[in-house]
């Protein structure tokens, strides 16, 4: 088993890896460092935890979607039953009360 360092805004981190995978690794690290620093511009710094589960939401919207347009051939998204709001609304609560919550401390 490999171990790779990646950076993910600003710190390192290690993680373990298949060997001959440490490439692909370094790769998805710097697309979800991309996220995280896209959610630390969005609602300032409120800890790595929490920028890192808003950034996996992200991220799981977006597999989502992807995996919606499989389904349909390649064609638009089938449209979400609320209209396409939910992941939106859903993030900016989500980004509310941690602002609160950070408040709060």
């Amino acid at each position: 088993m490999a171990t790779v360092t990646v950076e993910i805004n600003g710190r390192p981190y290690a993680v373990g890896c298949a060997d001959g995978q440490e490439e692909r690794v370094r790769i998805l690290a710097k697309h979800f460092d991309t996220s995280v620093r896209q959610v630390a511009g969005d609602v300032g710094h409120v800890g790595d935890i929490r920028l890192f589960l808003m950034a996996a939401l992200m991220l799981a919207d977006e597999v989502h979607e992807s995996r919606l347009l499989l389904q349909n051939g390649g064609g638009a998204p089938a449209p979400a039953p609320n209209g396409g709001d939910g992941v939106a609304e859903a993030l900016n609560a989500v980004a509310a009360r941690i602002e609160k919550l950070a408040l709060d401390l």
